[in-house]
């Protein structure tokens, strides 16, 4: 029987669970996780949000394949108020760097959020300007290069200021808090496959 988590992982917390410096790790919110239990894929440091652990190595491959390219819906608070170019560009395919390589990213389903999505604030919040407003987006994804929608928004002008992993297929991390996790059934295969 294999286990299967999806974890909130909160800002400034590594997806690892061996120790690195004095940051924080998994290991700090999950210490009792069954052994050969491990995230499938990452979240960088500095964003937050839906992270899947198991130990089973076929959904482990099977979301980590580029050619099954499962959706992964992020929200995304950029800098400015966003214009119509740039999200023709963010849907269309914007060319972004990759290992030092022009890459086109694939269509993105990219939406503007007119009210601010229902998510725990930020620890440590982000610095407000008055002078400068922002955006939220919803960013719908089939793949995931290193840094991709941080990279993807600043090639179209608007920087990434916060970045929240909310969904997978349609598993999603709505009610819950930041450093907190759920367990699932083999069930979540079929969740994390719909609305490919």
């Amino acid at each position: 029987m294999y286990n299967y988590y999806v974890f909130y992982k909160p800002y400034l917390t590594l997806c690892q669970f061996s120790p690195e410096g004095d940051k924080r790790t998994l290991a700090h919110y999950l210490p009792g996780m069954p052994k050969d239990v491990y995230p499938v894929g990452r979240l960088d440091y500095d964003s937050e949000g839906l992270l899947i652990l198991t130990d089973d190595k076929t959904l482990t491959e099977l979301l980590l394949t580029p050619r099954h390219g499962h959706r992964r819906t992020y929200y995304v608070q950029v800098e400015g108020e966003i214009t119509l170019d740039a999200l023709t560009q963010l849907r269309e395919g914007i060319i972004i760097t990759i290992d030092g390589k022009p890459y086109r990213t694939k269509k993105a389903l990219t939406e503007i959020l007119f009210e601010e999505p229902p998510l725990p604030p930020r620890d440590p919040p982000i610095r407000f300007r008055k002078s400068v407003p922002t955006t939220w987006l919803s960013l719908t994804l089939t793949e995931g290069k290193n840094r991709q929608v941080r990279r993807m928004t600043a090639a179209a002008g608007f920087p990434t200021l916060r970045l929240v992993r909310f969904a997978m297929g349609t598993v999603t991390i709505n009610g819950m808090e930041p450093g907190t996790y759920k367990h699932f059934g083999p069930e979540i295969k079929q969740l994390l496959a719909r609305g490919k």
